[in-house]
């Protein structure tokens, strides 16, 4: 198929090599005319994936209207935050049927909306041609082709079983789900569990302290998801725990690596002078409290996270919060 990828950032060059991978003409969309002209002629992208050879069919070009001119999917990789202003100026030229795929693990600050909602508040889209990419997928591993599974979501079970089929490759095994919300919502707050556990590791903390917030970190990510209509079971997939460790456990995790920083002592603006490529959880953290708040769903990690990287509270102060709260059950009343 026609495949257009609307980003030439890691997740979206990775992707788009494992479109190409499985047999699709793949062309990226991206603002630096410099960094498109080498992907294109020298089959590299070196400013994210130094060294790692791409498939020759694909190319890109800063001309959004070549990109998806005959595309039968369009995958969105831009920062979440910036998605409806891209969207907004792409509109007019994506193709009627085209299947907008989203990579993007963030919720829009101020409408708290989900991706998927705005890709379908700003085309006008139905669900069926709406759907979402996610699981444990760091995209270095997978620009060097090591096994990786993920989930392939939308509403319309046969649109997801096309996309499956687009995107599976021998080192690449996607599943398919119609849980759209919870998908969406196990990528959006793993990020923010993830800075928790960057914060963790940067103050020198072990293996106990990092499954502790690992593990409540799933059950906050649950509580929301049920709030919101998600499926439970959602949460216990690649899509849920699998991400969720990836992204707490691995140091090419960018949201963890922003945490460890801030772990060791340096403030959310120097943290970010030296942050090369966007951690969604910073600027996600905040909405998604709100979300929760609206929802009278008790997300403690998620409050503290957003007190660190928004309120100016230090990290160690958070872990003192965080321990000595009143002690309740497991499972009642959390």
């Amino acid at each position: 198929m026609r495949v257009a990828v609307m980003g030439m950032g890691s997740w979206g060059t990775a992707f788009g090599m494992v479109l190409a991978d499985a047999g699709n003409d793949v062309a990226l969309w991206g603002r630096n005319d410099a960094l498109a002209h080498v992907l294109t002629t020298q089959h590299e992208n070196p400013a994210f994936h130094p060294g790692i050879e791409l498939p020759p069919t694909m190319w890109a070009t800063t001309e959004s209207r070549r990109v998806l001119d005959g595309a039968e999917i369009v995958v969105l990789a831009v920062p979440a935050q910036t998605l409806r202003e891209n969207l907004t100026r792409w509109t007019d030229e994506l193709p009627d049927e085209a299947v907008l795929v989203s990579l993007m693990k963030g919720l829009e600050v101020g409408t708290l909306a989900r991706m998927s909602e705005v890709m379908a508040e700003v085309t006008g889209r139905p669900n069926r041609q709406l759907a979402v990419v996610s699981g444990p997928n760091l995209a270095r591993e997978i620009a060097l082709r090591q096994p990786a599974a993920t989930v392939v979501a939308c509403t319309d079970e046969t649109v997801a079983a096309r996309l499956q089929q687009a995107c599976m490759t021998p080192y690449f095994r996607p599943y398919t789900n119609t849980d759209v919300v919870g998908v969406e919502l196990g990528g959006i707050v793993k990020n923010i569990i993830a800075l928790a556990t960057g914060m963790s590791e940067g103050m020198g903390f072990g293996d106990n302290t990092n499954a502790g917030i690992i593990t409540r970190g799933l059950a906050e990510m649950t509580r929301l998801g049920l709030a919101t209509g998600a499926d439970a079971m959602t949460f216990m997939g690649l899509a849920g725990i699998g991400d969720l460790v990836a992204t707490c456990m691995s140091p090419l995790s960018r949201n963890r690596t922003f945490g460890e920083n801030l772990g060791r002592g340096m403030t959310v603006d120097e943290v970010t002078s030296i942050t090369k490529q966007t951690a969604e959880g910073v600027k996600s953290s905040q909405a998604v409290l709100e979300l929760a708040r609206r929802g009278g769903v008790d997300m403690p990690i998620a409050e503290h996270v957003a007190a660190v990287v928004h309120d100016g509270m230090a990290p160690r102060d958070m872990v003192h919060s965080l321990m000595t709260r009143v002690a309740k059950p497991e499972w009642e009343g959390e």
